[in-house]
């Protein structure tokens, strides 16, 4: 198992610091961190904590998996890799197709 684990359905007002005291009576804590919009910096409700002995991550995973934290029946999981999420795609060419349909309008 990995060591970093998936936390979902967090309460929106949970900080980092929350999230990981929520998890750091279940081993040492690399790393806990609340994914934020790049825009607005509010919460997505979820995030990411990183244990350092990958034992008390699945201690934790199984501990804190549906468990209620400040109202919210928390959903926690191993932790997929991140995909590739390259920009370039559908953006290349730098031009715009001018809306959703290319076609011109023949009247």
């Amino acid at each position: 198992m990995e060591s970093k684990l998936y936390v979902g359905n967090l309460s929106y007002d949970t900080t980092d610091q929350e999230l990981e005291q929520s998890f750091s009576e279940f081993g040492e804590i690399a790393s806990a961190t609340v994914v934020r919009d790049r825009d607005t910096n509010r919460s997505k409700g979820f995030g990411f904590v990183e244990f350092v002995q990958a034992a008390d991550a699945q201690k934790a995973m199984e501990a804190m998996n549906g468990k209620d934290v400040n109202g919210r029946s928390l959903k926690v999981d191993e932790a997929r890799p991140q995909k590739d999420r390259s920009r370039s795609s559908n953006r290349s060419s730098g031009r715009s197709s001018g809306g959703y349909n290319r076609r011109e309008r023949q009247w």
